[in-house]
């Protein structure tokens, strides 16, 4: 025990010693600067801080960086600040009023009913003939067994015009055998035309198919009612008719978001055209959508004047909301243009992408009506006939529609353009490739259904409402669905003798060049047979450019330039299309007049 609390003695003497003569080292090598023990960490590394010099040039260099953070932090807080207290106002708007509801000015406008339409044809549905089903099943067997074509199944599909027989050939079977064969089928089952698809999009087999001997009508009450386009939520629900397999065929136009319909006279274009008016009038209130007519025949539209105040949208100052002169469609595309723009100038200000965001944020009381803000409706333009309309004006009338349907979709926009001569000089690529919607009735060739869908089978539909419709590479065949005049007229009448909107919704106002006094050609710059063009012209009191070219052996650009220069000077009337332009001097004495008055 001695020698164990010696030893321990020892030990820590030698320790203390150590410790000293370490300590002695370390104020050596520090040149004689004290350690303090730092109460915190216990390290005996921190200098002393008895050098005044050293505190303040560390103070001084970090004083400016504290007083920048200070003021960047007091900024941010103030961005925020701000931010929440706008959308606090408007939560409070919203509280106090509610959300905005545009419908309020037309609170009690009631939707038509349904029974306003007729239920044509059969009520209980589609008719099924076995013996027609059974008689066809085996005439299609036997004509691909005669050309040595098995095959391993067949299923039958009924629809209302049209009964789809899907196949499923034996292994080895070329497609393009069975596809060739499709004369020879409609010749066996006696068919008005038949139709092969081979194959049928996302299945495994082959349709052909037949027309019904007894087609059953498909009726718009029956498509209003149905449960598919009641429940639709989409903005602008279409609903076109019945498919082959006897659904409901909805579509949202604002997704399309415009659609080109054509085909041959009397073949269910103006039907069609009906439909997709009627499907909107049964489901948007007049405060969500407008609708722009044109109608160059003048009888096919000429109904929906009874709800101008409603639904239509016209230019200002014009008498009728529907538009049926050409001079007047150019203008109104002009002014749906300007309408384009300033809609994208206030999405822009609004900082949204498109109209939908644009109306909710504004519902929310989101965007000050002083800053010119206003809850925008779906626009809707239906041109019946078009291509009357490219044969009278031709690039004014291609120009805006083009640049409609390029830029028009976001904003709400949306183009619907009929016509019953599906020519390439009518529906020319820029049209084409701005409507990937497109609806083909029956056409009398191949090639005019390769102009509206770029693929074959309209020339074989049966007509009266039988329809191809194509949004991308998938087409499908519709019936129609069938709207009578009578049934419209009643709509009409029920829509137009509720309360209505002051007047029908107002367009921008274009200034275009209603008279040759807004050309301005100065005198130096006028052909050198200027005064014999307006002598020629007085004369024979007939402004048209060809009578220049022959009488005077002009090219046709140097008469058109001349043409220009007469209706600057107010000797000819504007342009009218086909006709020609009205003279406006009576005699040679009075062009004398007016010319010396000129030079005067």
């Amino acid at each position: 025990a001695s020698i164990s609390s010696e030893f321990r003695e020892s030990s820590q003497s030698t320790n203390a010693t150590a410790t000293a003569s370490s300590g002695n080292t370390l104020l050596n090598t520090e040149k004689d600067t004290p350690l303090v023990v730092d109460t915190y960490t216990h390290k005996k590394d921190i200098p002393s801080l008895e050098k005044e010099e050293q505190t303040n040039d560390e103070f001084e260099i970090n004083v400016p960086v504290t007083e920048d953070v200070e003021e960047l932090a007091m900024d941010v807080e103030k961005i925020v600040e701000e931010k929440e207290e706008k959308d606090n106002t408007a939560d409070k708007l919203v509280a106090d009023f509610g959300e905005f509801d545009p419908t309020l000015d037309l609170g009690s406008y009631k939707f038509p009913t349904l029974d306003l339409l007729d239920p044509h044809g059969v009520t209980g549905g589609i008719t099924i003939n076995q013996e027609e089903l059974e008689n066809n099943k085996n005439k299609i067997v036997e004509t691909l067994k005669n050309y040595k074509i098995g095959i391993a199944q067949i299923k039958a599909t009924i629809g209302p015009t049209v009964t789809l027989y899907e196949i499923v050939p034996e292994a080895g079977v070329r497609i393009s055998k069975i596809k060739n064969l499709e004369d020879d089928i409609a010749l066996s089952l006696a068919a008005l035309g038949i139709r092969i698809i081979a194959p049928i999009p996302g299945k495994g087999t082959i349709g052909i198919e037949v027309p019904n001997k007894n087609a059953t009508i498909v009726s718009m009450r029956s498509v209003i009612a149905s449960s598919k386009f009641q429940k639709a939520e989409m903005e602008l629900p279409i609903a076109f008719g019945k498919t082959i397999s006897n659904e409901t065929f909805v579509v949202d136009l604002a997704k399309m978001p415009h659609m080109l319909m054509a085909g041959a006279t009397g073949q269910g274009k103006s039907v069609g055209l009906n439909a997709v008016l009627t499907s909107l009038l049964y489901k948007k209130h007049p405060a969500e959508v407008k609708f722009i007519l044109v109608d160059p025949k003048k009888v096919e539209l000429t109904l929906y004047n009874k709800i101008e105040r409603h639904y239509l949208a016209k230019l200002p100052g014009s008498d009728e909301a529907i538009i049926t002169d050409n001079t007047k469609v150019i203008n109104t595309l002009n002014s749906l243009c300007i309408e384009m723009d300033n809609r994208y100038e206030l999405l822009k200000i609004a900082m949204v992408r498109n109209l939908k965001e644009y109306n909710t944020k504004f519902k929310a009381r989101k965007l000050n009506p002083n800053d010119g803000h206003k809850f925008l409706p779906y626009i809707v333009l239906v041109i019946d006939e078009f291509a009357d309309l490219i044969m009278t004006a031709g690039k004014e009338v291609e120009t805006p529609i083009a640049r409609l349907a390029q830029l028009a979709r976001a904003i709400g926009i949306h183009l619907i353009i009929a016509t019953q001569r599906p020519s390439v000089n009518v529906i020319t690529g820029i049209i084409k490739a701005n409507f990937p919607a497109r609806i083909a009735f029956r056409v009398t060739s191949k090639i005019d259904s390769r102009t509206i869908l770029d693929a074959q089978g309209a020339d074989q539909l049966i007509g009266r409402g039988d329809m191809l419709y194509t949004q991308g590479n998938e087409v499908t065949r519709i019936q129609c669905a069938f709207v009578d005049t009578p049934e419209i007229a009643k709509i009409t009448e029920y829509i137009g003798s509720q309360r209505a909107y002051a007047s029908a919704h107002e367009l921008p106002e274009y200034s275009g060049e209603e008279s040759g006094t807004n050309l301005d050609y100065d005198i130096a710059d006028r052909d050198a047979l200027f005064q014999e063009a307006a002598e020629v012209i007085v004369i024979a009191q007939q402004g048209s450019a060809s009578l220049i070219q022959r009488k005077l052996k002009l090219g046709y650009n140097r008469a058109g330039r001349i043409v220009d220069q007469l209706e600057a000077a107010g000797i000819v009337g504007p342009f009218e299309g086909s006709k020609a332009r009205q003279v406006l001097v009576s005699d040679l004495a009075a062009l004398n007049i007016l010319l010396n008055g000129e030079k005067g």
